[in-house]
């Protein structure tokens, strides 16, 4: 049996431990007719450890529950902690799979590498992936717009304060039943460019999908807030006027309309996160007849794009938010400006859908993408 059709990986065996006590089907149907995101999560988890000794040992699927770390514990004071996001969806015919594991697993080895860490075999990643969903399939919706959302991690778990790479990992899988990551649904965003904070520097840990990336970027998350903005967009930390990206996600840039359109996205640099959606977008345009390209784009071609409406659309790409268009834009130095006049590109929704609709089994998957679970 193998884990991935991109991969032909082989499975890893996880030892089930399942609950005595899983939620009853009354309040599963309750949490899952209004899920949010991130908000709850199913009955149980998979962990497993690694040490300098016996390496990768002890997977088991348990109970999902809390953990227990000594005050000491490596991961409390140094930061040794990485993660993924990828969703599980329900097709029509009641399988259910996966979108594209394998650049998650290999995603998660590049940020272990970049942050010390021991690397996790493709085998348990993908593993632990199939372990977990089976166990708790009941948790998978069924509507177009919602899916399980999955999210490996690994923190670092020796015990002392010595500075170097840790001598122990554990690595956990949880998973959270999820609606809209944003709550208003498919509506244009307002930005706040950020030109105070900086999310990442060459050199830096850009392109790893570490925990301290996100610690870093809440104050001028919140700084968008202060200023009525939905989400904060990054730009470079050399000369400070290239656009990398928005938030957690990844910016795409329309110029054009109709037949003659095309998508933009920002060249990985080394300090943006390669993004999976980014990437399968760049496919999926070229599906649909959609020219597709990586550059750079400035704070200044953003603004005059807009004003002179040679960028007709905006929109961002992750695995949680899927594709959300982008309808104001406000910073400090540059004034503010609107995208397409706020609404929603048609563009934007077409791939957003065409996107889904590959996710979802609406449409075929040419690519092989989708691996299948149960």
């Amino acid at each position: 049996m193998t884990t991935s059709t991109e991969s032909g990986t082989s499975l890893w065996p996880i030892e089930i431990k399942a609950s005595t006590a899983p939620r009853s089907i009354t309040e599963r149907d309750a949490i899952m007719a209004n899920p949010g995101f991130g908000k709850y999560f199913t009955d149980h988890m998979v962990r497993a450890k690694w040490t300098t000794e016996d390496g990768w040992h002890g997977e088991e699927l348990v109970p999902y529950g809390p953990l227990m770390l000594d005050p000491a514990t490596n991961v409390m004071h140094y930061g040794q902690a990485i993660f993924e996001g990828l969703k599980a969806y329900r097709h029509a015919d009641g399988s259910i799979k996966t979108f594209r594991p394998i650049k998650n697993s290999e995603r998660f080895a590049r940020s272990a590498r970049r942050l010390a860490m021991a690397e996790l075999p493709d085998e348990l990643f993908l593993g632990s992936i199939e372990a977990l969903v089976r166990q708790d399939q009941a948790w998978v919706p069924s509507d177009q717009e919602k899916s399980l959302y999955l999210r490996p991690f690994m923190i670092s778990t020796e015990v002392g304060l010595g500075v170097r790479p840790s001598n122990s990992y554990e690595y956990l899988l949880i998973a959270s039943p999820a609606g809209a990551y944003f709550p208003q649904g498919v509506k244009p965003v307002s930005v706040w460019l950020s030109d105070e904070y900086v999310r990442a520097a060459p050199g830096g840990t850009g392109e790893a999908k570490c925990a301290g990336n996100y610690a870093a970027s809440l104050v001028a998350q919140a700084e968008a807030a202060q200023h009525g903005c939905d989400q904060v967009v990054w730009i470079d930390a050399v000369e400070r006027r290239w656009i990398e990206e928005m938030g957690g996600m990844n910016l795409y840039f329309v110029y054009g309309e109709g037949d003659s359109a095309r998508i933009v996205t920002p060249q990985l640099t080394g300090a943006l996160l390669p993004g999976i959606t980014r990437e399968s977008l760049l496919t999926v345009a070229e599906d649909l007849g959609i020219r597709a390209d990586e550059g750079r784009i400035s704070v200044e071609d953003w603004r005059d794009g807009c004003a002179s409406e040679a960028i007709s659309e905006v929109f961002a790409c992750g695995t949680a938010a899927v594709i959300t268009p982008v309808g104001q834009v406000k910073s400090r130095e540059s004034g503010a400006w609107e995208v397409a006049g706020g609404r929603t590109g048609v563009l934007t929704m077409k791939l957003r859908q065409a996107l889904l609709d590959i996710q979802t089994g609406a449409a075929p998957d040419r690519h092989n993408w989708m691996h299948t679970i149960c």
